[in-house]
């Protein structure tokens, strides 16, 4: 239990991996908690938890003014994700439906605004311990990524021009427990012998374990001198590639995959897949895109010692752990 005063919090994406999360912290400190969920969202676990629904979708403006209705926080988790699909589709959701949320939290006078962004935010380059000095990328590597940089760009114009009081934590590649997406299928692909290392396999990833975010998401929304900041949030230390898949493999009781694709060959399929895939108008991503090859490619090492300095951020848990608890729960599932 928090000894700070409870808060109502308004949540978006509260079905999902890091919004249920979210909503289980909320709830263990004593907050009351109220998730914009779809009408054929699966409820059962904030159901468990006594969260008070708001039926609507991030586009719906009457659904978000229900929402921030007498809350005093909101902590925005909700977008479309995915490595595949036109920018327009992206922008739709991430920016130009976050506007909504954003109109609605100023007219509601919102106390705290936790906006969860993303580090793909960065340029689509080998990254060494890049802080959040480094600019945003001007072109990203895909539809996502890209509205990602301008749904963070357009939530600090809120704080500039009318004093919202929000902070964007910017998470790496996200696991954890009631992940129901991106950890399957890399255990799809390690079961069936599909999956490659690009390169050595020694390079950066940028992972977090949902409640080392949860954790950081929290600090935000309790620090005063965190309005108007940005913080990237990792698990704090370096961990390759190849430790993460390897012990992804351990922790399923699978054989560590060992085939590796040259990376100057991972690239070069990367651009001639995507492009005829494009060309062709496939609905579905081709094996090797920019996008993965941005993931099991490149060297993706972020600092995290702003939110170390500014917010307290000391992540409590490492990636084994998370791993162990995620992989414990998807069997289970």
């Amino acid at each position: 239990m928090s000894e700070r005063p409870p808060k109502t919090i308004f949540l978006t994406g509260g079905s999902g991996l890091v919004g249920s999360h979210v909503a289980e912290e909320a709830i263990k400190r004593g907050h009351k908690v109220k998730a914009l969920v779809r009408p054929s969202s699966d409820t059962k676990f904030l159901d468990s938890l006594g969260v008070e629904k708001v039926i609507g979708d991030l586009a719906d403006a009457d659904a978000l003014r229900r929402g921030v209705e007498g809350a005093d926080w909101v902590v925005n988790s909700a977008a479309k994700v995915g490595d595949w699909g036109s920018l327009e589709e992206f922008r739709r959701i991430n920016v130009e439906a976050f506007r909504l949320l954003l109109d609605a939290a100023c007219d509601a006078q919102i106390e705290r605004f936790v906006h969860v962004s993303s580090l793909g935010v960065y340029e689509g380059r080998d990254h060494f311990g890049s802080d959040e000095t480094v600019p945003t990328a001007a072109q990203a590597l895909d539809g996502y990524t890209r509205s990602k940089v301008e749904a963070e760009a357009l939530a600090l114009e809120y704080v500039k021009n009318r004093g919202l009081k929000l902070t964007a934590v910017r998470p790496g590649f996200i696991y954890g427990e009631r992940d129901r997406t991106v950890l399957p299928k890399l255990l799809n692909s390690l079961r069936s012998g599909v999956f490659r290392y690009f390169g050595s396999g020694d390079q950066a990833l940028n992972c977090i374990y949902v409640r080392n975010l949860v954790q950081a998401i929290f600090l935000a929304a309790e620090s005063p001198t965190a309005v108007g900041e940005v913080f990237n949030i990792t698990d704090g230390k370096r961990v390759s590639k190849k430790e993460f898949v390897g012990t992804v493999a351990k922790f399923a009781g699978l054989k560590e995959p060992k085939r590796h694709i040259p990376l100057w060959l991972a690239r070069l399929l990367a651009n001639l897949l995507e492009r005829r895939a494009i060309r062709k108008g496939a609905t579905t991503p081709p094996l090797v895109n920019k996008a993965r090859y941005k993931f099991l490619g490149l060297n993706l090492d972020f600092s995290v010692e702003k939110a170390r300095r500014v917010l307290g951020y000391d992540p409590q848990f490492t990636t084994e752990q998370g791993l162990k608890a995620a992989i414990a729960d998807l069997t289970q599932a």
